[in-house]
């Protein structure tokens, strides 16, 4: 396995997480109280910085991962990245659902990524 690839996919990943978290919650904190139509046309220029992102990570990662173990990879990403979001920006508290949920992903990861 490549490992610069694999970094370089995890970190555009990670960013790309970030934005799409913005982009699909950040409105419930921010603009609770603008236009449906203002909130979309902001989301979807949010999710543009997602994309310009995660498609060139999902093809460079497609380089040493099957397509399998790239979406396990944007899961577990994506669940670590929704939990900082929603203990350090939306303040709300973790549950042991947080915990459960994160164990059933790394069964995932577990059976994806044997060979």
């Amino acid at each position: 396995m490549n490992y610069t690839i694999l970094l370089k996919t995890v970190i555009l990943l990670i960013m790309s997480n970030v934005f799409m978290t913005f982009a699909w919650y950040g409105h419930l904190k921010n603009w609770s109280n603008k236009p449906m139509l203002f909130v979309i046309v902001m989301s979807w220029g949010i999710a543009f910085f997602e994309y310009l992102l995660q498609v060139p990570a999902n093809r460079i990662g497609h380089n040493c991962l099957d397509l399998s173990q790239l979406k396990i990879m944007q899961e577990v990403i994506s669940l670590s990245v929704f939990s900082l979001y929603a203990v350090f920006y939306a303040r709300e508290h973790l549950s042991w659902n947080y915990l459960w949920a994160g164990l059933c992903i790394l069964g995932a990861v577990f059976f994806i990524f044997r060979r």
